[in-house]
């Protein structure tokens, strides 16, 4: 009676368990879902290749002709389809080429050393001496880094292909090309996804991280009680973290054909310049969040001097970064910036002016000065950093010819033009803490 007990009881748990994880899974598949739609038309492009190369097993003529080598057009899309048109576009070029390439080159030598005759074995001999130097070279080349950027995939599918092709027939060279065009044709007049597009919208969403984050320190009642939302700190912590994510896409976005308003010899490698110096940005704004939070004491009379140049130079750099996001979202030149950046230094110049000023009596502790002035040096760094962003934006409408831009234009740097002299922190900003320490020195030394 125990065992019957106890055996139903573990029934029950165990379809309580199965329930649960059915509920989880369920929970999992619409987040996937929902989060990204395109994940699922995807899956269905996917499908709809698979099923189109596979019609080749029911066509008989062709089956017949292919043989076996027709396996190699479904292994062909389940390894070249991926989710964006550029990495779809840059897997099947490269393997279609690769295998072309090699096959040509072996099925060439393969063909020479059949009509040897009596001489076959000192061309067998050759053909093996061939095969070993062509395949140590392009193993080589994988190691430069253009190379290994774009082609790395192609030079993999030419070794592996041009070793093969002197043992097995050419016949799956078709069949492989076929492949690469399904995907091709599917992934990008079926619901297509621009990696292009996506590499646009992560440069608009970075600058905007930042700009909220700034705008978010400017409303707070106090600067040491600053308790900025998971999601702004999640948002430019991403920014440091984004490298790789650019990188990829940007190598993609130049496989793609034009789309949209992106167009033939489209500018992609420059988001990598507004990618690096948005990093260095995030970089700054990441100290100073960790300044304000750990090390500034709210009640110091030091802060309170500071605290309203501080407060109106975070805000002013939020407006200037919305702007610039603005204006790379809408693909329009970002002609309100100067004026932005002119703000910018007056406000700079404004808490330079006030720091000066400062003197030990202002202060209570060295602490306090020291972190003061280290969040005034940091956001006076964020204001460099902004002048940098806004450079490489500029540069970017015109050789991407956004809209009132000028195309025959090759714009300055806006640090070197007049009256726009780079922020820089200068020794003066120091002051307070130079002589803070000097008399510290002295004092102890009484």
């Amino acid at each position: 009676m125990k065992v019957i007990i106890y055996g139903w009881c573990w029934l029950k748990a165990l379809a309580k368990r199965c329930k649960k994880l059915m509920i989880e899974f369920k929970n999992k598949v619409k987040k996937v879902g929902t989060n990204d739609p395109r994940r699922v038309y995807h899956s269905f492009k996917v499908g709809l290749a698979l099923t189109l190369v596979s019609l080749l097993y029911y066509d008989k003529p062709l089956y017949g002709g292919f043989g076996s080598s027709t396996m190699w057009a479904v292994l062909t899309v389940v390894v070249v389809f991926e989710f964006s048109v550029g990495a779809t576009l840059s897997k099947g070029i490269n393997r279609g080429l690769a295998t072309l390439v090699a096959g040509s080159l072996g099925l060439g030598v393969h063909y020479l050393a059949t009509l040897t005759g009596e001489i076959g074995e000192s061309l067998c001999y050759f053909v093996f001496r061939f095969s070993f130097l062509v395949t140590a070279a392009s193993t080589f080349t994988r190691f430069f880094p253009g190379v290994k950027a774009r082609y790395d995939y192609g030079m993999v599918i030419f070794i592996l292909t041009f070793n093969e092709i002197l043992v097995v027939a050419g016949e799956r060279l078709i069949t492989i090309l076929i492949g690469c065009v399904t995907c091709a044709v599917i992934s990008i007049f079926l619901f297509p996804v621009w990696a292009g597009q996506d590499l646009h919208k992560l440069m608009c969403l970075n600058i905007e991280h930042l700009a909220v984050f700034l705008d978010a320190e400017d409303n707070k009642e106090d600067v040491n009680a600053i308790n900025v939302e998971k999601l702004f700190l999640d948002g430019y912590k991403k920014i440091l973290t984004s490298k790789s994510e650019e990188e990829a896409l940007t190598n993609f976005a130049r496989w793609e054909p034009p789309h949209g308003s992106f167009q033939f010899n489209y500018p992609w490698k420059h988001y990598l310049v507004i990618g690096g110096v948005t990093r260095q940005c995030a970089y700054r704004v990441e100290e100073l969040h960790n300044c304000i939070t750990s090390k500034i004491n709210a009640q110091s009379e030091f802060l309170k001097i500071i605290k309203n140049s501080c407060m109106e130079l975070s805000k002013e750099s939020g407006t200037t970064l919305q702007e610039l996001s603005a204006a790379v979202k809408q693909m329009t030149y970002p002609k309100a910036v100067p004026k932005h950046i002119k703000n910018l230094k007056k406000t700079a110049a404004k808490l330079k002016s006030v720091l000066k000023t400062v003197t030990l009596e202002n202060a209570n502790f060295l602490e306090d000065v020291m972190s003061g002035a280290m969040v005034a040096s940091l956001l006076v760094d964020i204001v460099g950093c902004i002048e940098d962003i806004a450079e490489s934006i500029s540069e970017l409408a015109h050789l991407a010819k956004f809209k009132g831009a000028d195309p025959a234009f090759r714009p300055e740097k806006l640090s070197q033009q007049p009256g726009n002299i780079r922020v820089q922190c200068e020794p003066s900003m120091q002051l307070p803490h130079n002589e803070t320490m000097h008399s510290h020195t002295t004092n102890n030394g009484d």
